[in-house]
């Protein structure tokens, strides 16, 4: 077992720990969280090794075999394949060996060494380590290629990839999941329940723990809490924590108070100078418990302007890609207000292709994208945090695009995304990922856009910002497209789903266990990924532009009825109007005019009855045309 004992930890000058302990067994699988900074990494650096502890005592066994998902992500001219197998150590001593002993032609060495590797399996080694590969997403053509052939979200499955490979006692993984689809997420799951050893991850992916961990260990208050289950019965038991301590808390709360109140009032009484003495010894014997309350997290929101056109973006006839490769084609969509879409299909299916057509980063091949007129879009991608000017401020960002807005609303603006007080004028150079992103974010809700197009919004954001942004996203009024491998964000904020496959988009009638239920039984290899991106055959590129054809046929019917209802609200509305006007007229309730009231009231009665059933013809056909309409 792995056994801490009233360790104490800081960094740069900062306090991570302060005697916390923690007793990890052999074969649990433990998610650790916490607030960004509160030193889950460098708990990783103390089992490493790397990292000297202030105080306190660290055992380990030995003979535990460790190994660790690298962060910084390596550039070399080396074959993926083999930069995996590189994370086999062993395997790769033994087969030093065995070329050393070939070198000195010493027979019987190398028959040594070939019985050594025979018996290490090693000879499976490299099929092992092509299913890791296969399994995190890469193509069979792409295992040869050198690693700095990859771009960084690649590379990053690659050191993941290379982690796993190394057979391990104690497997720790520092945000493993991000840069991965749902797909890879799914897969990665599943291979992590079947390891043997002792796993440490830390996550912010609520989904993600409760399928892995069976313990939790959360960093509260300079403190390692170990919780029994996963994530979703860690939050219950830490609720219930939470108010025993609260209690606990109100009550030696109460108790100071009176000590307090009775050495104010008698210290300076003779008499009665000995009991206030002593009371001031209770008061320093005291435990003094700090609060434990539950974090509120940011006070994030995002609105529009109220300003939208209908449909705020279409797409007829598109064809989406680059001069040398089309990724999507014949894309018949619209995005009408309010829509709340999940993305869904494997890395390099083309979600991002048509997130950067919808938001106007790339111009169509061919076919048709209309922009709404008062189209206002809120994009978020990873390379915007890139573009982030390190020199700036989230307050200067700010500035920048609005040179109107007070400087306080700015500040207090920024200081909802967790920006407050000198942190507002601090540049952004100095921050993490998760910072930055929360900048990013920042820009795009003080613009107050009527549509959102999110590309993994979550990488880097802690739990608390993710669970902030969730909320935000269910109170924002506009349109969302969201791509996400955040299972609960997606389920939170998507009322339904568009499929990217085989070079077009589809709409998916199912939920995300459904798809899922379909992931496994028909599971999406590497060698399948550059199919999926649009490179099917001609016949099956024929076989979906008659299926959309077929779909658009039936829209006909629903669009008439729709235009035909909306046309008589508009009539009738008009004629109620007239009638509710003239109504206005006090002389209409003289004596004299007692028939024209009548007969007008008779009108108006007949008016909102038509005018009811207009709405209930126009309002049948909307929900009709909604479901056929997303994806035609």
């Amino acid at each position: 077992m792995i056994k801490l004992s009233n360790i104490s930890l800081q960094l740069g000058g900062k306090p991570l720990l302060e005697q916390a302990s923690l007793t990890i067994n052999p074969g649990e699988r433990l998610a650790v969280i916490g607030a960004n900074g509160t030193g889950k990494t460098s708990l990783f650096k103390v089992l490493q090794g790397d990292l000297t502890l202030d105080q306190g005592d660290f055992l380990m066994p030995n003979q535990w075999r460790l190994s660790y998902m690298e962060q910084e992500v390596t550039a070399v001219h080396r074959s993926a394949v083999e930069f995996v197998l590189d994370g086999d150590q062993q395997l790769r001593k033994l087969e030093q060996q065995l070329e050393q002993a070939q070198s000195r032609n010493d027979d019987h060495a190398v028959a040594e060494q070939l019985g050594a590797l025979d018996t290490y399996q090693a000879f499976n080694k490299r099929y092992q380590a092509e299913q890791l590969l296969a399994g995190l997403g890469f193509a069979e053509a792409e295992f040869t290629n050198p690693v700095d052939s990859f771009s960084g979200g690649w590379r990053v499955r690659l050191n993941l990839a290379r982690a796993l490979m190394c057979p391990s006692d104690l497997l720790l993984l520092d945000e493993p999941t991000n840069h991965l689809d749902l797909h890879t997420c799914f897969w990665l799951e599943g291979w992590l329940k079947q390891f043997q050893g002792t796993l440490l991850f830390i996550s912010h992916d609520r989904d993600f723990m409760d399928g892995v961990a069976t313990q939790v260990v959360s960093f509260e208050q300079k403190k390692l809490q170990l919780y029994r289950g996963n994530y979703s019965q860690f939050e219950r038991q830490r609720a219930e924590r939470m108010a025993q301590h609260q209690a606990a808390f109100n009550k030696e709360q109460k108790q100071k108070e009176h000590l307090e109140s009775f050495v104010q009032r008698f210290k300076a009484k003779a008499s009665k100078a000995k009991q206030a003495q002593s009371r001031v010894k209770m008061l320093e014997r005291l435990t003094m418990n700090a609060p434990l309350l539950m974090s509120h997290g940011y006070d994030l929101s995002i609105s529009t302007d109220g300003r939208v056109s209908d449909p705020v973006v279409s797409l007829k006839d598109v064809n989406l890609g680059y001069p040398t490769k089309t990724v999507l084609s014949g894309i018949n969509l619209s995005l009408h207000p309010g829509m709340r879409l999940g993305l869904l299909g494997v890395n390099g299916a083309g979600k991002s292709t048509l997130i950067k057509a919808l938001s106007g980063d790339l111009e169509p091949l061919q076919g048709v994208v209309t922009r709404g007129q008062n189209l206002k879009v809120g994009y978020f991608a990873q390379h915007q945090l890139e573009s982030l000017d390190d020199l700036a401020s989230p307050y200067l960002h700010i500035r920048r695009i609005d040179d109107v807005a007070k400087d306080q609303d700015i500040k207090n603006f920024v200081g909802r995304f967790g920006f407050s007080g000198m942190r507002a004028d601090e540049p952004v150079k100095n921050f993490s990922g998760g910072e930055k992103a929360r900048v990013a974010l920042a820009l795009i809700a003080w613009q107050k856009p009527n549509l959102l197009l999110l590309d993994e919004p979550t990488n880097h954001l802690d739990l608390e910002m993710r669970d902030s942004l969730n909320l935000a996203l269910q109170q924002y009024e506009g349109a969302v497209i969201l791509v996400s491998h955040d299972r609960y964000l997606l389920n939170s904020t998507a009322e339904q789903f568009w499929w990217v496959r085989n070079g077009g988009v589809e709409l998916y009638n199912g939920d995300l266990d459904d798809y899922f239920q379909a992931m496994l039984k028909a599971p999406q290899t590497g060698s399948q990924r550059s199919q999926v991106a649009g490179e099917e055959s001609t016949d099956e590129r024929k076989a979906s532009r008659q299926a959309r054809a077929v779909q658009r046929e039936k829209l006909k019917p629903v669009q008439q009825k729709l235009k035909k209802a909306e046309q008589l609200m508009e009539r009738l509305q008009k004629d109620l109007t007239g009638i509710e006007n003239e109504l206005s007229d006090a002389t209409l309730y003289d004596a004299a005019a007692k028939e024209k009231l009548q007969r007008l009231i008779k009108q108006q009665s007949q008016l909102r009855g038509e005018l009811d059933g207009a709405e209930l013809v126009w309002m049948d056909a909307a929900e009709t045309l909604e479901s056929l309409q997303s994806v035609s």
